[in-house]
């Protein structure tokens, strides 16, 4: 592996005209690709294998042309102090609304509020539904401008009029945070590399794979049914390792000047060095992100594949164009501890002698490993202790900010009908293998009355052919609490016993269902993702360190951090501490893709940590170091560099706090948390720890494994045959620069 990338780093280096115009040209082919590509709406959401989904597939079966995916919207009205909605002149305003949404070309159907039973029982609040052929995302813009200027016609009349449900959803953004964690990302890579041209390589490198990623998204959205947040999860994730592989690559290069390697040389080193780290921490994460597909759930296969393909670009870049621009760049990449005059470099020498802040803090970990290992397993232990009170669930209107229309309407139907009423039930019973569906549908409607927690339910509306029909239940408490959770699965009880019966199916649906079922999908997944996932890297990480206790020791940490990270979560996201300087308008249940999504990512992002600094600790240890003084050595080159990489990585994840959207948002927080905890807590204190512990046996291998292991070389131990080679002809290719 090491010879190859070498060669493969020396080649780039010298074909620095090829390898560049090669990546520009690719960059070039998918933003042609991206600009005649339709725009990327809501992926479709399905969750197969559950009742819910069956329910909603049976709905389109059996209930041709009702649009069942299509937007919707609610547009609530409230009348003035004093008033009723049905006084003749608010009366006649909500009907020359309704008449006027009726007219969009767009729109399916739009439901009276006093033929449809849409007034309160009060009268003061009324709603009017209105159902589209066509999704959210799908919708003109002049659609959602005429739902807006009805309503705000409405409002001039003196009624409070606000608009809920997806037909007013909107492409999320990511503000301007996002710009201010590349900016910090930037400051990080100067006073690393010590030059301005040296920090601008892995941001330049970074923005152009995650460029190419996204663009080839943008360009694949409509054919491969993506999503709109997907590209920018993928961008979130390609631009963090974007700038850490390339750092590393970077980093390297520099390391091998100051030992008075030639520049070619010196490239080729870096790239059969970190490059082989690179490669080994690249695959982490993309197992950890393709992985997500055994949880069968087709949104999030998708995001994580694609997330993926944008990891494999950022690891091929940090290989072959930083070689090249490295070439580029010539004499202007100083070598390590030599910097600019810009940034002080007349002290450099000064500071060269001195112990740097890596060994310091290894020396002192090496002498008191118990203390500083017990002191990082409590402290990310009291930090997980929140994870015990996690609640799961999907973000409705309800988990908007309180300035939003769709949130006022939510509030407003709940004040008029109950809470219940903004997650109805969707019941459907198929009576096609019963000998009386009616009297099946009328059982139906009838059991589920008697049951607990029930306001009101319809009548069965059955389709054309009789024989399935769909019954709406009014739950009394709100979508997202146990209780409605309770009362969805005492339907599915009731039905079980019809199905006994009658050989009726009685299935239920709607939104809060599939958020139900979503996360009982999710949560039945967690267990054999993790044990696919980490088994895999368990075995990719034992031919990389050829140990078996190394390996187990990255497993264990890596839950410790994640279990501390979603701790964190909970903390700000359900509980509500420190919500108002993280922008959280309003607490509520974590998302429920959230645990393993975020479990998949943060353990590649752990592994790459792991493989960074110790390959660094083993490349010492299999050239004759003590493990104690390996350890210091691992930490004298790679403590710096990997610190660096932490703090981009955590500067560029929290700039997505500032998404528009909750789910970016909140991923953005819990992969900046879990970085801060994984690598300044697990890897900067309790991996030198136990390593400092272990001794020796951190490298055991039995023999029979050891032989029956590829020798994938990542120490770079086989470069040795090539000392001195290329050292010659450095200068005159620089000069065809």
């Amino acid at each position: 592996m090491a010879t190859f990338l070498y060669r493969l780093g020396r080649f780039a280096f010298r074909r620095r005209h090829f390898v560049a115009l090669f990546w520009v040209a690719l960059l070039a082919l998918a933003g042609v690709g991206a600009a005649g590509a339709p725009a990327a709406g809501n992926s479709s959401f399905s969750i197969p294998g559950t009742e819910a989904q069956k329910a909603f597939d049976l709905l389109e079966e059996r209930f041709p042309g009702s649009s069942a995916d299509g937007a919707t919207a609610r547009v609530v009205f409230k009348a003035p102090a004093g008033e009723k909605m049905t006084d003749a002149d608010n009366k006649a305003t909500v009907r020359d609304t309704v008449d006027t949404l009726a007219g969009g070309s767009e729109v399916a159907r739009v439901t009276d509020p006093y033929q449809g039973g849409g007034v309160s029982r009060d009268g003061t609040i009324a709603y009017a539904s209105v159902s589209y052929k066509v999704s959210g995302m799908e919708l003109e813009e002049t659609s959602r401008e005429a739902l807006e200027a009805a309503a705000e016609d409405a409002r001039d009349s003196g009624l409070t009029v606000e608009i809920g449900g997806d037909a007013l959803q909107a492409v999320p953004e990511t503000g301007t945070a996002e710009i201010i964690g590349i900016g910090i990302a930037a400051v990080v890579l100067v006073i690393t590399l010590g030059s301005l041209l040296a920090a601008g390589l892995p941001l330049l490198t970074a923005i152009i794979g995650v460029g190419i990623g996204v663009a080839s998204i943008t360009a694949l959205a409509s054919t491969l049914d993506l999503g709109s947040t997907t590209s920018i999860l993928a961008s979130m994730i390609g631009l963090a390792v974007g700038i850490d592989y390339a750092l590393f690559v970077v980093s390297r290069y520099r390391a091998e000047l100051a030992e008075g390697r030639g520049r070619e040389e010196a490239a080729g080193r870096a790239v059969g060095t970190a490059g082989s780290a690179v490669v080994f921490a690249g695959l982490t994460v993309v197992i950890a992100l393709v992985g997500l597909s055994v949880v069968n759930i087709p949104m999030l296969t998708k995001m994580g594949i694609a997330a993926a393909g944008t990891v494999a670009i950022a690891v091929l870049i940090a290989l072959t164009l930083i070689p090249a621009l490295l070439g580029y760049a010539g004499r202007r990449v100083r070598p390590a501890g030599e910097k600019s005059k810009l940034l002080g470099g007349g002290r450099a020498g000064k500071k060269a002698q001195r112990p740097n802040m890596g060994t310091r803090w290894a020396s002192f970990v090496v002498r008191r490993p118990l203390a500083v290992l017990l002191l990082g397993v409590v402290g990310l232990g009291a930090a997980a202790v929140p994870a015990a009170s996690l609640e799961l669930g999907l973000p409705d209107d309800g988990s908007q900010p309180a300035s939003t229309t769709q949130r006022r309407a939510y509030d407003l139907l709940s004040e008029g009908f109950g809470p219940g009423f903004n997650g109805p039930l969707v019941v459907v019973v198929d009576a096609r293998n019963s000998d009386d569906p009616d009297a099946v549908f009328q059982q139906a409607g009838d059991d589920i009355k008697g049951l607990d927690n029930v306001v009101n339910v319809s009548p069965a509306q059955p389709n054309k052919a009789g024989d399935t029909a769909t019954i709406t239940v009014i739950p009394q408490s709100k979508p997202s609490s146990v209780t409605t959770e309770n009362l969805v699965h005492d339907i599915r009880d009731t039905g079980a016993g019809i199905k006994a019966d009658t050989d009726a199916d009685v299935l239920v649906t709607g939104a809060t269902a599939m958020n139900i079922d979503v996360s009982q999908k999710l949560n039945d997944a967690l267990v054999p993702y993790l044990v696919l996932v980490v088994g895999l890297a368990f075995l990719l990480l034992i031919v990389v360190f050829r140990s078996i206790l190394v390996p187990l020791k990255a497993a264990l940490g890596f839950l410790l951090s994640v279990l501390a990270a979603l701790g964190a979560v909970v903390a700000v996201y359900q509980w509500g501490w420190l919500s108002g300087l993280m922008g959280v308008e309003e607490t509520g249940p974590i998302m429920s893709m959230m645990p393993i999504f975020m479990v998949g990512v943060v353990f590649g992002l752990a592994m790459d940590y792991e493989v960074f600094l110790v390959t660094r600790i083993r490349e010492a240890y299999v050239h004759g170091e003590k493990p104690g003084q390996a350890v210091v050595t691992g930490f004298r080159y790679s403590a710096r560099v990997v610190t660096a990489a932490a703090v981009i990585m955590i500067a560029v994840f929290s700039g997505f706090i500032g998404s528009s959207d909750s789910m970016v948002k909140m991923i953005g927080f819990g992969l900046a948390v879990a970085v801060l905890f994984d690598a300044f807590v697990v890897r900067m204190a309790i991996v030198p720890a136990v390593l400092a512990l272990l001794g020796t046996k951190a490298w055991w291998l039995p023999k029979w494994l050891d032989r029956a292991l590829p020798n994938v070389d990542v120490e770079g131990e086989g470069l040795r045959a090539h000392d001195g080679d290329g050292d010659k002809d450095e200068d005159r290719e620089l000069v065809r620069v």
